[in-house]
């Protein structure tokens, strides 16, 4: 029955070329997903633009398991270097199993102007399912943050802003078309609220929003929400010297709980 139940959602996904979400990074999970406009090494998969804010270069990988649909389990890789002028990102994502599977693979750059930070990526997507071939497609990504003060940042990004379509120029089935728009509160040293909405050009508006609290300059606790649909996360992390390891779960009434966790290394001490 599953497995019946994956062929189908395999099937619709290849007609309606419904992409599954990228948001990787357990420290973004355990904020509600409300991570466009956080500074960090998952930039690369939720907002390309906060690459450019990165001070040091970062190795992370993370892995996300669905408890009631194994098969719809998602994994990725993300590598990042700030420049004498920016900051580049390269990444590989996978979702799904040998029935249905999708294939990521980014690079992306930005650069501060100002109070502004933008940045642009680029895409190479492969879709696969068990009867129906191999489909392929390019697409590009923009996005930015606009640092208004010490306590607001303001973001906003597009996923697929050259509306490219499964298969090339002959294809008819688009790939999605997302707007986020967001804000970023840092209420205090410890305390950091994030919030914003996401519209898919085909789906309802979704919001979601986060909060992060410090303490003792290595331990982390956060909480989150999303509703359309309605979802609730939890969140820890800790860090020493290079490394820093996070979890998060989430609680659907759709599809029950699942959990992600991931590992960063940086290139030099955390300061």
């Amino acid at each position: 029955m599953l497995r019946l139940t994956l062929a189908f959602f395999a099937l619709a996904k290849i007609v309606n070329a419904q992409s599954t979400a990228t948001f990787m990074g357990a420290q973004g999970m355990g904020m509600g997903n409300a991570s466009s406009g956080i500074a960090y090494e998952w930039g690369l998969f939720n907002n390309i633009g906060t690459i450019g804010l990165l001070t040091e270069g970062t190795a992370a990988t993370g892995y996300h398991a669905q408890s009631r649909l194994p098969g719809a389990n998602r994994m990725a890789f993300a590598f990042s270097a700030p420049l004498k002028s920016g900051a580049v990102a390269l990444g590989a994502f996978r979702f799904g199993d040998e029935l249905y599977n999708e294939h990521l693979l980014s690079a992306g750059y930005a650069s501060t102007f100002g109070i502004t930070t933008l940045g642009a990526k680029i895409n190479y997507i492969q879709y696969q399912a068990q009867g129906f071939g191999t489909y392929t497609s390019l697409s590009f990504d923009v996005g930015g943050i606009t640092k208004l003060s010490e306590m607001i940042s303001l973001t906003a990004s597009i996923t697929n802003l050259t509306q490219s379509k499964i298969g090339g120029e002959d294809a008819k089935e688009q790939l999605p078309i997302r707007l986020i728009a967001g804000m970023v509160a840092k209420l205090s040293k410890q305390v950091c609220v994030t919030t914003e909405i996401e519209k898919d050009i085909a789906l309802t508006t979704q919001w979601r929003s986060g909060l992060q609290y410090e303490f003792k300059g290595k331990f982390f606790a956060r909480t989150g929400f999303n509703l359309n649909p309605a979802s609730g996360f939890l969140g820890v992390g800790a860090t020493r010297k290079v490394l820093q390891a996070d979890y998060a779960v989430q609680f659907n009434s759709l599809t029950g709980a699942s959990h992600q966790a991931s590992i960063t290394y940086h290139f030099r001490k955390r300061t």
